[in-house]
């Protein structure tokens, strides 16, 4: 039976995972540190080791997901904060050219979106629209179970869709206030330091003070993704996206003061898969 391999390619750990190419049941996964700080081409080359222990014979293809822009359908890296030199690598070629197998490149959010939307708890709906809240601020949109890539592959980056211009909760030179500035497990703690866990910034007295307005700014978010794609359900993920399911009931309170009255609201979903990154990277090469 044939196989394919997904990565999740983060900035601080890696996950390889093998799957069998009709069922996308996991076989084997591994989880390694990305040594980001050196570089992206030792960060290629030890990617490249690590497929190369995961892969069987019958493994034909190879989907990564990587926490940047990526040109589509050529695979080029345009940015990648976390992990330095990777901007203009020809990352679908490169990898082509080392394990001498197909190789699809997308971005990490997209690969959660598609892995939702097929298996989880996207599952039989139209529209899905994935929000990663983790280290940033992800985004993915998938329409009848194809990721919905726009003109050069940067749909739905809804980290940097801007929620208050100018005026970002924390002191800092960048003044563009976009999503992620506010709602990104970085920025969280960033407005509440006290919080030593991702729920503490949503229930609790030690970040009382900061969670109407988290509601408030999540709900401003739905309002204009729902304004914009009329989604079947927005998935949640990422740490801090996963804490906000015991306060759907709160956010839904907020939609009504925000939304346009008789708009139709989509369902809101927290994540069921464990391994989204990895199966929706797999689920590019399907």
């Amino acid at each position: 039976m044939p196989s394919v391999i997904g990565v999740d390619l983060g900035g601080t750990k890696t996950a390889v995972a093998r799957y069998d190419a009709e069922s996308f049941e996991e076989q084997e996964c591994v989880r390694l540190p990305t040594h980001a700080d050196r570089e992206f081409p030792h960060v290629l080359d030890d990617l490249v080791e690590d497929i190369n222990k995961l892969r069987k014979d019958d493994t034909t293809a190879v989907g990564v997901g990587v926490p940047g822009l990526v040109k589509q359908p050529n695979g080029t890296i345009i940015t990648m904060p976390n992990i330095p030199g990777a901007e203009g690598h020809q990352m679908k070629k490169e990898l082509e050219e080392k394990i001498n197998l197909p190789v699809t490149v997308d971005n990490d959010a997209n690969c959660f979106a598609l892995a939702e939307a097929l298996y989880g708890a996207g599952k039989g709906r139209e529209v899905v629209v994935g929000i990663t809240m983790g280290t940033g601020v992800g985004g993915g949109i998938v329409i009848n179970g194809k990721i919905f890539h726009g003109e050069n592959g940067f749909a739905a980056e809804i980290g940097h869709m801007l929620l208050k211009p100018g005026e970002p909760p924390f002191v800092t030179e960048d003044k563009r206030g976009d999503v992620e500035q506010f709602v990104s497990g970085t920025a969280l703690g960033k407005r509440c330091q006290e919080a030593k866990t991702p729920e503490e910034y949503l229930e609790g007295e030690v970040c009382g003070f900061l969670q109407p307005m988290i509601f408030r700014e999540i709900a401003w978010i739905i309002v204009n993704v729902t304004h914009l794609m009329d989604p079947s359900v927005i998935v949640f993920g990422g740490s801090a996206g996963r804490a906000l399911e015991p306060h759907f009931d709160e956010v839904r309170e907020e939609l009504k003061t925000w939304m346009l009255p008789n708009t139709p609201l989509p369902d809101l979903a927290i994540a069921e898969l464990k391994d989204a990154a990895t199966r929706g990277a797999a689920l590019l090469v399907a």
